[in-house]
C-alpha cells in the first residue's frame, strides 16, 4: 500500500507539474496583455518561462543530489550527478539574464509544487525511490522541453530565446537518458 501511495503521490506531482506548465502556457498564449506583476520588459510567454526555469533548474540540482545518495543503481547515482553538474551552469546563466534584466521572479505556486516533490522523494527508499526518481525524471524533461519549445518559439525576449536555444538539446538529452534508465529494468524501474 505505501509503495503505490508513493508511486501515486510521484506521478500526481509529475502531473501537477505538467499541468502547472500547461495552464501557464495557455495563459500566457491566451493573453494579450503582460501580466500586472510581469516586468515591464517581459510578454506573457518570457514571463512564465523566467518563473518555471527559474525553479525548474534548482529543483535539479536539489533532486539530483538527494539521488546520488539514495539511488540504489549506479546508473540512476550517475545520472542524478549528471543533472546536479549541468543544471549548476544553467542556474548561473539564467541568473546572468535575470540580473541584466533587473527581474525577479516569483511563482509560489510552482515552488510550492516542487518542495512537495523532494519532501516525497526524501520519504521514498529504495526501489521506490529509484522507481519514482526516474519516472519523475521523464515526466519532468518532458514538460521542461516543452516549455523551452514554447519560449523559443512565442518568447520575445532574445536573451531568454537564446538561453532556451542553448538549453534545449540539454534537456533533450536528459529525457532520452531518464527514458532509458526508466526502459531498462534497472533499480526495479519497469513497475509502477
Amino acid at each position: 500500500m505505501k509503495r503505490a501511495s508513493a508511486t501515486n503521490r510521484i506521478a500526481s506531482l509529475g502531473l501537477t507539474f505538467i499541468l502547472l506548465w500547461s495552464a501557464g502556457t495557455a495563459v500566457a498564449t491566451a493573453q494579450t496583455a503582460v501580466p500586472p506583476e510581469a516586468p515591464a520588459t517581459l510578454n506573457a510567454v518570457d514571463f512564465n518561462f523566467v518563473g518555471q526555469a527559474n525553479l525548474g533548474a534548482p529543483f535539479q540540482v536539489d533532486s539530483g543530489r538527494l539521488a546520488e545518495t539514495k539511488a540504489t543503481s549506479a546508473a540512476i547515482r550517475s545520472y542524478a550527478h549528471l543533472m546536479v553538474t549541468t543544471h549548476i551552469p544553467v542556474v548561473d546563466a539564467l541568473n546572468v539574464i535575470l540580473r541584466k534584466k533587473n527581474i525577479t521572479p516569483s511563482n509560489t505556486l510552482l515552488h510550492g509544487a516542487y518542495d512537495a516533490m523532494i519532501f516525497t522523494l526524501e520519504a521514498d527508499h529504495r526501489a521506490a525511490f529509484d522507481r519514482n526518481y526516474v519516472n519523475g525524471q521523464v515526466e519532468y524533461q518532458k514538460g521542461n522541453a516543452a516549455l523551452f519549445e514554447q519560449e523559443i518559439q512565442n518568447g520575445a525576449d532574445p536573451d531568454l530565446k537564446e538561453f532556451a536555444r542553448q538549453t534545449l538539446p540539454k534537456i533533450v538529452d536528459h529525457l532520452h537518458r531518464a527514458e532509458k534508465l526508466a526502459a531498462s529494468g534497472d533499480g526495479r524501474l519497469a513497475s509502477k
